[in-house]
């Protein structure tokens, strides 16, 4: 690639699913400027300052460029050769020794993004053969595949709001202004809410007016975690008098369990646990009952909530059925992906307990969820002597794990911990070896998770500049791994092209195709004959599953004063710090005055497991009894919080929100 001149490359932004088209500046080896591309289908120009922040990050003044190996208690820079020889050696004695169980791997989301590298993840973590497998999904993310799995019968179902008909939105602990959906994408999302409430109401659940709360048509600030209380209260309703009778009728398992599950939700007893005034919600129901389908997306301000995260998340089903709003235009619809295509075979029915496991033996009181261990067991594992090396492929462990001070000190036991990663954070400052992979301007790339774009898509990026120092493609590292434990994972002499062509051929089009034009889509059926064949073979969806029912009468009301959390405009989980987005801890002014903390002081947050120091905003917007602290900080680490200990025993999903804390004047 040439070193010389001026140029602009078309690429995507793969910072998150959103997946925004951007224009690529660059002069000689320097990228100096990221911009949307107004023509590009789906984001339209828009980017975000994460998107526009790719030269910073790839020109960053710590970037890792060359292999490190800690020799004598120090990281050097060795050859790929020299740091993958002690790696393997290391890896094949451990697991002659132990067994392939011994070695622990972290599907990180800095890999996650990579769609040739995580497909060599998946691969690599097959050959080794182990069952220590953990992901970001037991960090933000299993309630609504445990929901979509009790209630549609399959972990699979990926659904999209329809906006261009829907007649009533209801984001629920969502701010897509900022997160651009959780794990469902929103590109230009103020754009699309403004459109949106041309034509629909748009409501929002969130105990802080975000910022997609300023542009809504109601604001509703429950108590945190309670929104599962106005859900069941609207459900009970609704069963009474507004259902869709179609739907409920020949459509739905489980009315009356349904029914008594939620009876005792009068709207009294919703507006006490949730703190909000009964008249908002009758008007609230009065709405829903005008639009017809509503169309729901929670975000991490529920799932992050644990049990009550997965009965939130299980009511918003519940509504969206009862509406009649699953599969239907104006409601939701499902993504039958790009390159799986659920339409193509039959779908399996599987019964409840299909998605558990065996769980590790440190943590007898959790069980494997969709093949994954939770988050929380790895210190227990560690210190059990179960586990003894880890491969940290893409994340930053010290910030996204619980129990960070347990977690720490176990880390740093371990005989191996090898981190794929192009920036320094404090777990590559304890890692035995440092892989640095190319960054996104230098590798070619398809879309990985296509099901969770808002479009039936498929997109091709070439690379926009050539790797700097001896960075390798994250397939190539893990391939080359792989070959010194005995496994043929792919031909290391092989292109990155190459290697994503194999990514694709099941897909709706060829590699080739997607290649040429950059971006390839197909229209959208509403509603999907494959949703509604697989229906009529299961009989149709599940309005009470046994288990939601039961974490629904156990639910309890939160402490006075809990934690909830907050994603950022120029923050990504535990990267781009050198943005400089501050931790900023958001207090209603009543608990600011309780505490006796002023605006803009320094300010200690609590809990039983450690604390955290963070910069008081003092703010209205945010109801009494909710602390926010963003996610992501290393120097406000919010997992210094967190207790490995509590989580959901159903799923392993460590308790993020509603964490009870304490709030007091730094020093």
């Amino acid at each position: 690639m040439s070193t010389t001149g001026t140029r602009t490359v078309r690429s995507f932004c793969r910072i998150c699913t959103a997946v925004c088209g951007i224009l690529v500046d660059v002069e000689g080896d320097q990228v100096v400027r990221v911009r949307g591309d107004k023509d590009h289908p789906l984001s339209h120009g828009y980017t975000c300052a994460k998107g526009r922040a790719l030269p910073a990050l790839h020109h960053h003044p710590e970037r890792f460029e060359r292999p490190l190996l800690r020799v004598d208690g120090e990281l050097r820079p060795v050859s790929w050769e020299d740091c993958l020889d002690d790696l393997g050696e290391r890896l094949r004695t451990i697991i002659d020794a132990d067994g392939p169980e011994a070695v622990g791997v972290y599907f990180g989301s800095g890999l996650g993004m990579d769609a040739s590298g995580y497909r060599m993840v998946e691969a690599l973590f097959a050959a080794i053969g182990t069952p220590a497998k953990f992901s970001p999904l037991t960090i933000d993310g299993t309630a609504k595949t445990l929901v979509a799995h009790l209630v549609g019968g399959f972990p699979g179902f990926s659904s999209h709001i329809d906006y261009d008909h829907a007649t009533f939105v209801l984001y629920i602990g969502v701010n897509p202004v900022v997160s651009h959906g959780h794990n469902i994408a929103l590109p230009d999302p103020v754009t699309e809410i403004r459109k949106v409430r041309s034509h629909a109401e748009v409501w929002v659940l969130d105990p802080r007016r975000t910022e997609t709360a300023r542009l809504a048509t109601r604001h509703l600030a429950p108590r945190p975690g309670t929104d599962y209380a106005v859900l069941a209260y609207l459900a009970r309703e609704l069963l009474r008098d507004g259902a869709d009778r179609e739907v409920l009728e020949h459509r739905t398992i489980g009315r009356d369990e349904l029914a008594t599950a939620v009876e005792p939700f009068t709207v009294e007893r919703a507006a006490t646990i949730a703190g909000a005034a009964e008249a908002e919600l009758a008007e609230l129901l009065a709405a829903i009952r005008r639009a017809g389908p509503v169309a729901i997306h929670t975000g991490t301000g529920v799932t992050m909530g644990a049990v009550n995260g997965n009965v939130t998340a299980w009511l918003s089903w519940v509504l969206m059925i009862l509406t009649g709003a699953m599969n239907r235009p104006g409601g939701l619809w499902f993504h039958p992906g790009f390159k799986l295509q659920f339409e193509s075979f039959e779908l399996p029915v599987l019964p409840p307990d299909a998605l558990f496991g065996r769980g590790p033996r440190s943590r007898p009181d959790t069980q494997s969820f969709l093949g994954e261990w939770p988050c929380a067991a790895l210190p227990d594992e560690i210190r059990a002597g179960n586990i003894r090396a880890l491969l940290n492929l893409g994340g930053s462990i010290l910030a996204s794990f619980p129990d960070a001070n347990v977690l720490e000190p176990e880390l740093r036991s371990l005989e191996v911990l090898a981190s794929t990663e192009i920036i320094p954070n404090p777990t590559t400052d304890i890692s035995t070896h440092v892989l640095p992979t190319k960054d996104q301007l230098e590798r070619a790339d398809l879309t990985i998770w296509d099901f969770l774009v808002p479009r039936i898509s498929m997109q091709h990026t070439p690379p926009v500049v050539d790797p700097v120092g001896d960075r390798r493609s994250a397939w190539w590292v893990l391939a080359e791994l792989g070959r010194r434990l005995g496994h043929d994972l792919a031909d290391p002499g092989g292109t990155d092209d190459e290697m994503l062509a194999r990514t694709m051929h099941a897909a709706r089009c060829g590699f080739d195709e997607v290649v040429e034009s950059g971006y390839v889509e197909l229209p959208v059926e509403v509603p999907s004959p494959w949703v509604e064949t697989y229906l009529d073979r299961s009989g149709g969806w599940r309005l009470a599953p046994q288990l939601l029912v039961d974490q629904l009468a156990e639910l309890e009301p939160p402490a006075p004063l809990v934690l909830i959390p907050r994603r950022q405009a120029r923050k990504l989980n535990a990267a781009l710090d050198f943005l400089g987005e501050a931790p900023e801890v958001i207090l209603h002014p009543d608990d600011a005055r309780d505490a006796g903390v002023v605006d803009g002081q320094p300010v200690v947050i609590r809990t039983g497991r450690g604390e955290l120091t963070g910069i008081a905003r003092v703010d209205a917007a945010i109801r009494r009894g909710a602390v926010s602290v963003p996610h992501g900080h290393h120097d406000a680490n919010v997992n210094l919080l967190t207790d490995k200990d509590v989580i959901d025993p159903v799923t392993g999903m460590v308790r993020y929100s509603g964490v009870p804390v304490t709030v007091e004047p730094a020093g």
